[in-house]
């Protein structure tokens, strides 16, 4: 296999063949590319399978992602890809090859969880892995391995993280998604009057709209815009990546009330950009570059990169686009198809809304998608407009998978948004994934074989002709398995016998309170993971704690909710498992969760088990009616599948064991535990780090006292 791909990069694969057309539509030549093949890789949020029609489904009515198709076309589609439940967990299984069990990164990444539930720095990354072949990385966008500036304390590595986990260049945010939309459209409206984050026009909202108004810009600059430029032209002004002040006239100096320090959904972020000196710099929301549409922005950031890169060395470039997590917000009118239906009058918080928004920010991310690859000089657009992309004139690979299912409320049918983004049943883990590249024989095709988020970190190393038992030095365990025979040989047999998910409670410091409650109604369901009220009203949750639904001190615990509700006279909800866990064959899976039983106050586990059908376009899918434990006797042969699937999980959870001492994570607790416990217990104020193992928020003299006891220990035997 790899001397196939050996044969390729040193043939005509060593240029590109394709011309790339710039904003001008001018032609440019790219430059030479090393005989390794470079390596784009696009995470996509929140989009599982149940929205792509290429794979099959999207409901009745599917987004158009005529870019998408196409490189799909191009390549190969895996239709049995598995992610984790939620974002982190993916991602860091991209870049680490190991399930959550090992890296403790169980759930999506939030303020007060400690930096032991974060990505290591050190794991042996995809960038470290690759450095060794001379390849540079780089990070567009989200990809939220480790805390952010809502919580310092537990974010010990700051703004250098990305550096730190081994990128060369990052220019994101470390946040898990943009923040809530601003209700007051930049603070010319009290909270709460302009649901979308824009002021609409008088046609839509007769009483709050407006059809002329300044456009103040963070520059500091301003300009007129009324009807004769927009038909909403305080959706146009937000588009621009300014503040519309409605009814008024441009003054010499901006009035106080607009506020750019705001941050306003998709139209806003700060910016965190470090190189490969490990200077850091930020780009505040204020700044007129860190403004306009995030997807936008995150396609001309990663151009520019691009186009820094002068083929002497491979490339590996991780874009993660911010669409399609929450908030929905309308994308810009210059993204959409012409037919587009309008989404003028809207609220952003109707469910039928939704549906509209979901399919136009997925329309355009695949337009910008093909901006991508047309001004990166991968493909071009022929005359009626289309994507023509010939990956084999090339030496690049092109790798698009979304993190995890969709988030409830965008869920397509015949798709369960109750068991979406947040479980591990199929709406909430089966995800798109596609390869395409030089090395692709047969493309067009799909590949049926199980394949998980974690394969992916092989998959980067084959490609760059790295042995990962050699590079991953110190014996660690790797869940990875290798990926590059589905794309060089079409009859290549299944290499996976399982597949495995999970998602659970990352680490807080044990003196902290549970996070309070928010019931998700979409899922029916109540979580205890939002430390702020805002970001559950993000989510299209209900808040229960302090100044919520049941008053101004609030609900303790969902089990507490659930008496409330039942007081009420309401109907009680679910209440999210502690952890969650699913592994399958090809013919049958396991569900197992741990939840609290409110009448004991106890942890439950609970199995489930479900035969696997992936039909098209409507599969039998993993719904509580088709639980087959549910029986008072299994036949025989669905016996031995549960018990064999138990055994499976049971032995797969055994393979780790914890170390104390070991902060490194190489399997010995040594003089190198002493100098990494050094330097954390010293830099952020010795505060929460990956040698914080009495899990108190802090790096003291208590964690080395754990050190010193275990010196000398060796824990690779259990490491298995």
């Amino acid at each position: 296999m790899h001397k196939t791909l050996i044969t390729l990069g040193a043939t005509a694969l060593t240029t590109l063949a394709l011309t790339a057309c710039d904003s001008n539509h001018q032609k440019s030549t790219p430059p030479p590319q090393s005989s390794l093949p470079n390596i784009l890789f696009v995470v996509l949020d929140d989009l599982g399978v149940d929205q792509l029609s290429i794979f099959g489904y999207g409901g009745a009515t599917a987004a158009r992602t005529p870019n998408i198709d196409a490189i799909a076309r191009a390549g190969v589609r895996f239709r049995n890809a598995w992610s984790m439940p939620t974002c982190s967990p993916t991602r860091a299984t991209f870049f680490e090859g190991r399930y959550p069990f090992r890296t403790q990164v169980r759930n999506a990444i939030v303020a007060d969880d400690l930096a032991n539930s974060q990505v290591s720095p050190f794991e042996f990354t995809t960038p470290k892995v690759l450095k060794e072949k001379g390849y540079v990385n780089a990070v567009i966008g989200k990809m939220h391995l480790s805390g952010s500036d809502l919580n310092p304390d537990n974010n010990p590595l700051g703004h250098r993280v990305m550096y730190e986990l081994g990128w060369d260049h990052f220019e994101g945010y470390l946040d898990g998604g943009p923040f809530p939309l601003d209700t007051t459209a930049g603070g010319v409206a009290p909270e709460g009057t302009h649901g979308c984050g824009f002021v609409p026009s008088r046609s839509d909202d007769p009483t709050r709209g407006a059809d002329s108004g300044a456009c103040y810009m963070a520059d500091g600059s301003c300009s007129l815009l009324d009807l004769s430029h927009a038909q909403t032209p305080g959706r146009m002004c937000m588009e621009k990546g300014g503040i519309f002040d409605p009814g008024a006239s441009c003054r010499a100096s901006r009035p106080s009330y607009i506020d750019f320090t705001r941050q306003n959904g998709y139209y806003t972020a700060e910016w965190i950009i470090s190189d490969a000196d490990g200077n850091v710099r930020t780009e505040a929301v204020s700044e007129p570059r860190a403004r306009g549409y995030r997807v936008v922005q995150e396609t001309d950031r990663a151009l520019a990169w691009l186009k820094q890169q002068n083929g002497d060395r491979p490339w590996m470039l991780s874009v993660g686009y911010s669409a399609i997590h929450t908030p929905l917000q309308q994308p810009p009118q210059s993204l959409l198809p012409p037919d587009s239906p309008s989404s003028s009058g809207f609220s952003c918080s109707d469910a039928l809304e939704n549906r509209v928004i979901t399919n136009q920010m997925i329309e355009a991310l695949d337009k910008e998608i093909g901006r991508l690859m047309v001004e990166s000089g991968l493909a071009r657009y022929n005359e009626a407009g289309e994507l023509e992309y010939r990956p084999e004139e090339t030496n690049t690979v092109v790798i698009i998978m979304g993190d995890n299912g969709t988030y409830a409320p965008s869920v397509k049918a015949p798709f369960n948004p109750t068991r979406a983004k947040g479980f591990p049943y199929q709406t909430g883990v089966w995800v798109p994934l596609i390869v395409a590249g030089p090395m692709v024989a047969e493309p067009g095709r799909s590949v049926p074989h199980m394949v998980n988020s974690t394969d992916l970190f092989s998959l980067f190393a084959e490609l760059a002709e790295v042995k990962l038992e050699e590079a991953v030095s110190d014996g660690r365990p790797i869940d990875a398995q290798p990926m590059l025979p589905y794309l060089v040989e079409p009859s290549s047999p299944a290499i996976r016998t399982v597949n495995f998910t999970e998602m659970g409670t990352n680490i807080k410091a044990t003196t902290a309170e549970p996070p309070p409650p928010c019931v998700i109604p979409s899922s029916n369901i109540c979580v205890q993971l939002f430390p702020q009220q805002a970001v559950c009203a993000d989510q299209g949750g209900t808040w229960y704690g302090p100044g919520g639904v049941a008053g101004a001190e609030g609900l303790s615990s969902c089990c507490a909710v659930n008496e409330y509700l039942l007081a009420q006279g309401e109907e009680a909800v679910d209440i999210m498992p502690e952890t969650q866990r699913a592994i399958r064959n090809t013919t049958h899976k396991l569900v197992q969760l741990e939840r609290m039983n409110c009448s004991t106050m106890r942890l439950e586990t609970i199995d489930e088990l479900y035969a696997i059908d992936e039909a098209i376009p409507v599969p039998r899918l993993d719904n509580a009616v088709y639980n087959l434990l549910t029986q008072a006797t299994l036949p025989a042969e669905v016996q031995q599948q549960y018990d064999s699937l138990k055994a499976e999980m049971k032995a797969l959870l055994d393979s780790h064991a914890e170390c104390p001492g070991d902060g490194n994570r190489d399997g010995i607790v040594d003089a190198a535990d002493i100098e990494a416990w050094t330097r954390f217990s010293r830099e952020n104020g010795g505060k929460s780090s990956w040698y914080d193992f009495n899990l108190d928020g802090r790096t003291d003299e208590a964690d080395l006292a754990i050190i010193q006891e275990n010196m000398g220990k060796s824990c690779r035997g259990q490491l298995s």
